[in-house]
Formats: C-alpha cells, structure tokens, sequence
C-alpha cells in the first residue's frame, strides 16, 4: 500500500479524524458476514430474518439467529486494524478521534475504543419492541418467553431491522462529528447500505480527504481522492503508522 505525499502530509498533520467502519472491517475477526454467498442461516437469507414482520410472525426463530449470530461474535476477537485504532484514540491524541460504525457486534469497544457511534445498533442487548425503556443483555433473553417485563410488549434485539429507520441520536452524532472532522477513513464498507453509505460522499464533496480502505471496489472508490484495495487491518497499519511514527508496532 503505497500512500502519496499530500496524504502522508495530511496524516502527520494531527487531523480530526473520523472512521467509518463496516462488514468487512469485522469479517476479518471471524465475525460472519450479513451479506453474501456466507449470510444464509437454515436456509433464510438475512432478509426474511432481520424485519419487523419476521418477529412478528416467529420470534423464537429470529431470536435463534441473533442467539447464533451473538455466539460467533463472542468466540471473534479484535484483530490488529481494531487494536491499532484503539491505540490511535489513547496514544495519538489527536484533535478529535471518533468511530462511526455499521456494524453491531461492538468490537471497537472490545478493542478499547469509547464513545462509538453505532448506527444500526448491538445485537449484545435487547430492548422492549415498545420502547419502554427496558434493556438485558441479549444471552440472558429465555429461549421461550420474550415477554417484556413492561407487561406489553416484546424483547428483542436493539439492532436495526430492514424498513426501519436509524436511530435519530446516533445518525445526528455521527453527522456533526463529521462535519467537524478534517479527515475520514471508510473501513470495509460495500458503501450500498443508505443513508450511511452517504456520509463519506458528503464529506467528500466539501473537500475533506476521504480514505477508503476495501480488498475490491465499491461506488464510493471512485467518488473520494484515495481508495485503496487491501484489508481493513493492512490499510489501517500504514495509515496509522503516518501519524504515530513508523517505528510503532503491536
């Protein structure tokens, strides 16, 4: 990954950074993909699981995939892109530093990063379907009963479900800290899935570098003035290394 001199520039400059993360940045810890040729479980795709009207209909077996899906993540663990960002947050003290992230498997907190932003919610806790107020931990939800303790609606997972729209705090967080920001990284993301595929290109367009970090090609690539065709844990390295010094090393 060879990175040019007004990027390299840029990233000693102690930017106010803000990073995008998705899928990919996850499936190299082992988490499985949403989508794809790996996403159907029992033989449904993601699609007929993650709505509304498919809890509706049979919660039981919505819940046994996110139950499923919470157990791969448990056994996954932070690799070294997750690890050096938590190391850029604490060590690089930057202007600002924040993680924006579509993914709901939390581990950028694992890692040690605080404060991220996470647009489609955690599959690690439930919430009340009514918005009650009431959370657990989604391993401790009974296999049978989804009762919520409220007495009137049900528990499930505190993600975002196709047809729904994304929580309005964390969209307009994630929208100002990018609009403050001076740079932004998009870390293994298909840039498909609105309106969170939109933020880099906004950002974009008002002249801010946008680093994009992806093994292939996306509709962003050709939108932001780098894009680079590698994993997330490869690009994050060099692009970290720029501003902590190449001798840093995990």
């Amino acid at each position: 990954m060879k990175l040019d001199e007004a990027l390299c520039r840029a990233l000693k400059s102690r930017p106010r950074l803000v990073v995008l993360s998705g899928a990919g940045m996850s499936a190299e810890s082992g988490v499985p993909i949403f989508r794809g040729a790996g996403g159907l479980w029992e033989g449904f795709r993601p699609e007929d699981l993650a709505t509304p009207e498919a809890f509706a209909t049979n919660p039981q077996r919505v819940w046994r995939w996110y139950q499923w899906r919470g157990q791969k993540v448990s056994e996954a663990q932070p690799h070294k892109g997750h690890q050096w960002l938590a190391r850029l947050e604490s060590e690089a003290h930057l202007p600002s530093f924040h993680v924006v992230t579509q993914n709901v498997d939390r581990m950028h907190q694992r890692a040690g990063n605080n404060g991220v932003i996470e647009l489609h919610g955690n599959i690690m806790t439930a919430r009340c379907t009514l918005h009650c107020g009431f959370t657990m931990p989604s391993a401790d939800v009974p296999k049978e009963d989804f009762s919520c303790p409220c007495g009137k609606g049900m528990l499930r997972p505190e993600v975002v479900w196709f047809g729904e729209g994304l929580p309005e705090e964390a969209f307009s967080k994630a929208g100002q800290v990018l609009d403050e920001a001076s740079m932004v990284w998009v870390l293994g993301t298909s840039s498909v899935v609105y309106p969170a595929a939109a933020l880099p290109g906004m950002a974009a367009q008002r002249g801010i570098p946008v680093v994009e970090i992806n093994p292939e090609e996306t509709p962003l690539s050709s939108q932001v003035p780098y894009s680079f065709r590698c994993l997330a844990s490869e690009g994050i390295e060099a692009l970290c290394q720029q501003i902590m010094g190449k001798e840093n090393s995990l």
